[in-house]
């Protein structure tokens, strides 16, 4: 982080916040303010990657996108980065993608930052409008599968290692939680 970052008195405006050059650390807006976190370790970002690459072919055959770590404005001064997002067919040179955009989000839990995920990030997400929600348990591989109701989440499934997830929304898919560790 920056000088500039510490010296910055009062909120934060969007074009302050993207104007922030990247950092090791994960940098996102929580309501006018930075909400910092510690960038991710090896096993989370092998997590997210190998789910990306499980999810690629049927997002690209549904027309959709599949991307990881980019900025999702839920409402004006609050832009998270999720660990991965299925989106419509965006355009990729913009700097944010809007939630109206976003078919389904996902967040791989990180024991010291757990809270923020099951509790902020899923009330953010929800009250967006984002219809799908699946957090990743990195310690225990655990998958849990929300879909909205009104302004919250109920979860759909819950999918452990040596079960398989089977998506119908917003794409067909099927994932095996131990193969998120090859």
């Amino acid at each position: 982080m920056t000088v500039a970052v510490f010296d910055h008195e009062g909120p934060w405006t969007e074009e302050e916040y993207l104007a922030l050059s990247e950092t090791q650390d994960r940098v996102e807006l929580f309501d006018w303010s930075l909400h910092v976190t510690p960038g991710p370790t090896p096993l989370h970002q092998n997590i997210s990657g190998e789910l990306r690459a499980a999810l690629r072919a049927p997002v690209r055959a549904a027309g959709l996108r599949v991307l990881e770590a980019v900025n999702v404005r839920l409402r004006p001064g609050r832009i998270p980065i999720p660990d991965l997002v299925i989106t419509n067919d965006i355009d990729l040179r913009m700097p944010v993608i809007n939630a109206s955009d976003v078919r389904l989000v996902c967040e791989i839990i990180s024991p010291s930052n757990a809270a923020t995920d099951k509790v902020l990030k899923m009330h953010y997400y929800a009250a967006a409008g984002i219809e799908w929600y699946l957090l990743v348990d990195q310690e225990s591989l655990t998958m849990h599968l929300y879909q909205r109701q009104g302004a919250h989440y109920v979860e759909r499934s819950v999918t452990k290692a040596g079960e398989v997830l089977e998506l119908t929304e917003p794409v067909r898919a099927t994932i095996r939680p131990e193969d998120l560790l090859a």
